[in-house]
């Protein structure tokens, strides 16, 4: 261990060493690249949603066709966002984190599964 408290390589335990090493950094750094991001624009969405519910009632009750209304139409487009993003989110991370995950798991365990 270093004067500051960082773990060298190859030190600790192999979970440990996993976590220290360089590849897992840059992994837990694309995650974070695509989640955080992800996560405050559909959390902003859904806000939208919940405050044009509670505040903006007339808008919400525009009409556009036969019964379907704003409210309606924004609610289901809640849920098509929610699978259009898991399936971004499975496209990513079977392009970026997967492959890397494999190489890490490969490098560790010394390519045994």
């Amino acid at each position: 261990m270093t004067t500051t408290g960082e773990r060298q390589p190859g030190e600790g335990t192999l979970y440990e060493q996993i976590q220290a090493s360089p590849e897992f950094v840059e992994l837990r750094r694309r995650l974070r690249r695509f989640v955080f991001p992800m996560s405050g624009v559909f959390l902003v969405w859904y806000l939208l949603y919940v405050l044009l519910a509670a505040y903006e009632p007339e808008f919400m009750s525009i009409k556009l066709l036969g019964n379907l209304n704003v409210g309606l139409l924004i609610g289901v487009l809640q849920f098509v966002s929610t699978f259009v993003i898991t399936t971004v989110y499975v496209r990513y991370a079977n392009k970026h984190l997967d492959p890397a995950a494999e190489q890490i798991r490969t490098r560790f365990e010394g390519g045994n599964r």
